[in-house]
């Protein structure tokens, strides 16, 4: 997809979520664009996300920090800590839905007030729950993880043509020790793996951010640059290829 005619339409300036000191403004892909998972697929691979039904991009004046990420799902090898996260969480078994229930709302409002309570997303606003993670014109799945019948984590996936894009994931938070945000990327690597895709997509890494950190620990890395995607050897080298 040439993105030369793409309109966009730019947001408000509002406070950054990953850096609070900072401004931030996404640029929204026009809604009158009939999006699909092929056209998305290609608004991935030029550093757009999505959220509810639209597609966006950081456009922040004079901050480049947000940098699209992506795991090469076939060339991946755990580390020890993951190693270790995939045995404690042997037993979990993953089941595949088309869309979200009571059940995964009441875990969601549970997660959101143990992790995020001044995230700005409101625990108790079912409506915005289904709009933020939910999508019209994609092919996006709800990934459980349960262990018998109790219900640990929920991973929201869009399916795009080259790869899954890891839209959300929330979990028990009475449960940090199982690492389950962990484990439930460990899984999208492995059935990515399984199909023969190549990527997935992991949203933005954010340098200096704390609650993007993680995502640099699922090598080989690819980063989006200027001249296009280029594969992160080691985790030490993000700190030269972060523009802020």
């Amino acid at each position: 997809m040439s993105l030369q005619n793409l309109r966009l339409l730019l947001g408000a300036s509002h406070l950054c979520g990953y850096l609070p000191t900072r401004a931030a403004r996404s640029a929204f892909v026009d809604p009158a664009l009939k999006l699909d998972p092929a056209i998305y697929g290609s608004l991935l691979d030029n550093g757009f996300r999505r959220s509810g039904d639209y597609a966006y991009r950081p456009m922040c004046v004079g901050c480049r920090a947000c940098r699209s990420v992506r795991v090469a799902v076939q060339d991946f090898v755990p580390n020890r800590s993951q190693r270790r996260c995939a045995q404690r969480n042997a037993g979990v078994q993953l089941r595949i839905l088309d869309r979200l229930g009571n059940e995964h709302y009441e875990l969601y409002r549970a997660y959101l007030k143990a992790r995020h309570p001044d995230g700005g997303m409101d625990p108790d606003d079912g409506e915005a729950f289904r709009e933020f993670l939910g999508c019209g014109w994609g092919t996006t799945e709800f990934w459980e993880l349960r262990e018998g019948q109790q219900l640990l984590a929920v991973s929201v996936v869009d399916r795009v043509p080259r790869g899954f894009s890891a839209v959300y994931t929330f979990f028990d938070p009475a449960q940090p020790a199982r690492g389950l945000g962990t484990y439930a990327i460990l899984r999208q690597v492995q059935s990515a793996r399984e199909e023969g895709l190549p990527y997935l997509y992991l949203g933005y890494w954010v340098a200096g951010s704390d609650k993007m950190d993680y995502k640099k620990n699922f090598q080989p890395l690819e980063i989006l640059q200027v001249s296009g995607w280029v594969r992160i050897a080691a985790a030490e080298a993000f700190a030269d290829n972060a523009a802020t």
